[in-house]
């Protein structure tokens, strides 16, 4: 009878006791929306209502928007729809810093277990948003938004990214997606190796693909701009080109290798041939004039090495300089 009350003290003990490992529970996970804005107070209403739409599944969300310097009521509308949406937080950067370094700064401070980014013009469909979702759940770290298409665009955007995307893959030290950009679920590690990746000049698209991480495509047709002009000017265009052209590829260094090589030979060629003509065929050159010839061709292709060296160097001044990559005014 003793042992039989010490048994029945010890089950009741143990049935008391806290466990030291709780069982999961089954809510949702946090998805975070990181979304650069620039005057775009005419799409940012429909944005969030179409987000409220597609999202009602995950009632567990953020939308984290982050003001790259709008100079229209961009920051008002945020102010009123954070009023009434519990999900908004607003990010306000001090200036105009680009986008790249405004998604950065997006994804600096979402809280998700996956992050979503993408843009406030309603280019990147919400709609697509469950099916990001439905194939990060399956295991994937990364899912792509890929246009099935580029016919909106004009014959000279097409052709140029074409051949822009094909040069990065050949010669970058990752494969970059074609006809990806900045619409894309990110795991949480992913977002954490970014940014321990501390780029002064980040190019997303380039560094999420030199991760490496196991990753899907979500196909979808790009809708035209719902209003106002494109943000994106043929300058930007091209210093974010470049911006990923340099960061992740050594094709400028040997293009300059290659422009060397074609000089040289070139000059090679005709002191060979003006060197056989005198002596065989007695025939007098007025040197003067192929030596202009030859330094124009050395000047320029010494000009263009001096240029891409320094684009390099300037990448290096960059990252060392201890320079906020972004400031950030106000966050709510």
């Amino acid at each position: 009878m003793l042992f039989l009350a010490k048994v029945i003290r010890t089950k009741n003990f143990i049935q008391t006791q806290p466990s030291l490992y709780p069982l999961k529970t089954n809510t949702s996970p946090l998805i975070s929306l990181v979304i650069p804005v620039c005057n775009e107070a005419e799409n940012l209403p429909i944005l969030v209502s179409k987000l409220e739409e597609v999202l009602t599944a995950y009632p567990n969300r953020e939308y984290l928007f982050v003001d790259d310097g709008s100079t229209d009521a961009s920051v008002e509308v945020l102010n009123e729809l954070q009023a009434g949406n519990k999900n908004i937080r607003i990010l306000k950067l001090t200036r105009n810093f680009g986008h790249q370094p405004a998604l950065y700064a997006g994804l600096s401070r979402a809280n998700g277990e996956a992050v979503i980014t993408m843009d406030a013009d309603l280019q990147d469909p919400p709609e697509c948003l469950p099916r990001f979702i439905s194939s990060w759940k399956s295991g994937n770290k990364v899912v792509y938004g890929r246009r099935k298409n580029r016919q909106s665009d004009g014959w000279f955007k097409r052709l140029s990214a074409r051949v822009y995307y094909r040069l990065l893959t050949k010669y970058s030290t990752s494969s970059i997606p074609e006809h990806v950009g900045d619409f894309r679920l990110l795991d949480r590690q992913v977002v954490d190796d970014l940014l321990a990746m501390k780029r002064k000049d980040p190019f997303v698209r380039g560094m999420v693909a030199y991760l490496g991480y196991t990753h899907d495509f979500v196909d979808y047709e790009r809708p035209l701009r719902n209003s106002g002009d494109t943000k994106y000017t043929f300058a930007k265009m091209f210093s974010l080109a470049l911006n990923g052209l340099l960061s992740f590829s050594t094709l400028p260094l040997k293009l300059g290798l290659f422009l060397g090589i074609i000089s040289i030979a070139t000059g090679s060629f005709f002191l060979l041939y003006i060197i056989y003509d005198t002596l065989i065929n007695h025939e007098v050159y007025p040197l003067y004039k192929w030596l202009v010839v030859f330094l124009f061709m050395f000047n320029g292709l010494m000009f263009i090495l001096l240029w891409i060296l320094s684009e390099y160097v300037s990448r290096l001044f960059r990252q060392n300089q201890d320079k906020p990559m972004f400031v950030i005014e106000k966050e709510q």
